[in-house]
């Protein structure tokens, strides 16, 4: 495998707990020796991390019913702060320092809170600090969060640019059927351009510990990959499984989507995953659906909107909707809302949409 210098590293729920729930110290404790390992071979490495739940779970022997919002808030407050206590004394071991990061879907909503983070981690790297991320569920509320830290784990890599996104899940990657039945085989390579349907062999069931799954890894490993970064889901319940994979030439079992060689500049990286905050919809007509989908760089003018949907401000994220009704591109607006809607079908007009600002899904 290629040299990386930055990695994100996503470790899921079942990977960090046992059967019953509870904290696997263990696993975690081989897990960061395995990440100073890297670290002292040169690779500075971002932690997304999951367990903050479960483990808040385990300390609570009778805890009160309660509504599983209120539940889940009250576990990842008692759980987040045993769960990074543990990282800071295992990476201290090593002489590492680490630093909490809790973050939520909304502070990816705007450029500038985006912006914010990424600075964060990015001084936390440049002094030698392995970031610890987290979702701050004790504050989220179901509606505005991540499906689950894959999800989380996608933004991070693209945002740093890091060199791989590793996902560290309980099989050993993706098979084209179930993993149970004999005949499954490992996907040992996904290219970018790939056209596997995941309905045929990948289930939508959910981990039995945290929110996501294969389908939501998958999905997200590939919108990674189309942005140029390499995606690897592994088990992390392999021993020394990040350290075969990067430092050895062992054969070892995993699934890598291979990148795109798509140069995608950062505020693209950002609109792309910009879709869940859009304020309002622009639908257009076929010439300029036409225009936008073009290989020409094309700014969307008002002359080939046709209707405006919402009330959103300008700089404000919007949906862009063909002839058909499809939403393929999103775009963060030049204008309002209602000055957008003044100017529908006008020529001359500036971009409501400047081509710079414009993702195509």
């Amino acid at each position: 495998m290629k040299t990386f210098k930055r990695i994100a590293i996503k470790i899921g729920s079942n990977v960090l707990s046992r059967k019953d729930g509870t904290l696997d110290i263990t696993r975690m404790s081989a897990l960061v020796d395995q990440i100073a390992e890297l670290k002292k071979n040169g690779i500075a490495v971002v932690l997304i991390t999951s367990g903050a739940v479960a483990s808040g779970r385990s300390e609570i022997k009778n805890h009160p019913k309660l509504d599983s919002v209120s539940q889940r808030q009250m576990f990842s407050a008692i759980g987040q702060a045993k769960l990074i206590n543990r990282y800071y004394e295992f990476f201290r071991d090593h002489n590492i320092l680490c630093g909490q990061v809790l973050t939520m879907k909304e502070n990816f909503a705007t450029r500038l809170h985006y912006l914010n983070q990424k600075n964060c981690m990015e001084v936390l790297l440049e002094n030698g600090v392995i970031p610890i991320v987290n979702e701050n569920d004790t504050v989220s509320v179901t509606e505005l969060m991540f499906t689950d830290n894959d999800e989380l784990s996608g933004l991070i890599a693209t945002m740093l640019d890091m060199d791989a996104l590793f996902i560290l899940s309980n099989i050993d990657g993706v098979y084209d059927a179930n993993p149970e039945l004999p005949e499954a085989k490992l996907l040992k390579s996904i290219k970018p351009n790939s056209t596997l349907k995941t309905k045929s062999f990948i289930s939508k069931q959910k981990s039995s510990l945290g929110r996501g799954g294969m389908a939501t890894k998958f999905n997200v490993a590939r919108k990674v990959a189309a942005e140029g970064i390499p995606v690897i889901i592994a088990n992390g319940k392999r021993e020394n499984i990040l350290t075969d994979i990067i430092l050895s030439d062992k054969e070892i079992p995993y699934t890598i989507f291979e990148p795109s060689n798509t140069h995608t500049s950062s505020l693209k990286k950002w609109l792309a995953h910009s879709e869940d905050f859009a304020k309002g919809e622009i639908h257009i007509n076929q010439g300029a659906y036409e225009a936008l989908i073009s290989e020409q760089a094309t700014s969307l003018l008002p002359v080939g909107i046709t209707k405006v949907i919402g009330n959103f401000e300008k700089d404000d994220i919007v949906k862009v909707i063909n002839p058909e009704g499809q939403a393929f591109a999103v775009g963060k607006v030049a204008c309002d809302s209602v000055k957008a809607a003044e100017t529908i079908g006008t020529k001359g007009e500036k971009p409501i949409i400047h081509y710079d600002y414009l993702c195509l899904e």
